[in-house]
């Protein structure tokens, strides 16, 4: 069964994904929204969190130290941890993330990965505890993908936060539930900024439709916006 699974994100009014870009306001701290946000992450009650390949490496800023020969790996799966109840999973089709171990922020390590992956990259990550999963197609079918994480890993409710370009893949693929903004007082305004959400010249028009569940009022001037995503038949 898909994981459940939720963009969250934190943004000002016009779509910017970098508080110390934005403009200042009387309300609030780029800190004060930070804090909003990690707190609404705790309470979505989730057991993964899950970010595109540019977006983890500028968390994990491991070099490439693949093992020596000769490489003894699965071309399919490896589950390095068989007891973790939480994870933090990485997009990364073209095989550019290194490790230094099997947990980012207390949680386990899992890289979706391009069918034609080099031997040498999969023993590197399983000699540093990180598990992983290679797509059966030549075309990375993030669908099968993270069907595959709750069928081997348990993952069972996903954050997706970011970067854009991953959100709005991911959303073209029929595959996000909900989004979920915290939104802060402020401006990006800058042109060619990132957005919330991404998604070639066309966009996700006629790709998904959005319709409100909620809207609460945070502290230092931010709402927190919830919308279900639907997919047109």
């Amino acid at each position: 069964m898909k994981p459940y699974i939720i963009c969250l994100m934190i943004t000002s009014p016009d779509g910017g994904l970098h508080p110390s870009k934005w403009t200042k306001s009387p309300d609030g701290t780029a800190s004060d929204w930070s804090s909003l946000y990690e707190n609404t992450h705790k309470e979505l009650g989730v057991n993964a969190w899950m970010v595109g390949r540019v977006t983890m490496a500028e968390i994990s800023k491991a070099a490439s130290h693949p093992p020596e020969r000769p490489f003894n790996v699965d071309r399919t799966h490896h589950l390095a941890n068989p007891d973790a109840s939480s994870f933090a999973i990485a997009v990364d089709p073209s095989a550019k993330l290194h490790f230094d171990g099997g947990e980012i922020y207390g949680d386990h390590v899992v890289v979706l990965l391009g069918a034609d992956v080099a031997d040498s990259h999969l023993a590197e990550l399983k000699a540093d505890g990180v598990s992983y999963l290679v797509s059966e197609e030549s075309n990375f079918d993030i669908a099968a993908m993270v069907t595959a994480l709750g069928a081997r890993f348990g993952v069972k409710r996903i954050l997706l936060e970011g970067g854009s370009a991953t959100n709005g893949y991911l959303m073209a693929s029929g595959l996000v539930d909900e989004l979920s903004f915290v939104v802060a007082p402020a401006l990006d305004a800058r042109k060619g900024a990132d957005r919330v959400v991404e998604y070639g010249q066309d966009g996700l028009a006629g790709k998904a439709e959005l319709s409100l569940i909620s809207c609460h009022q945070l502290e230092f001037g931010a709402v927190h916006l919830r919308y279900a995503v639907h997919y047109p038949s």
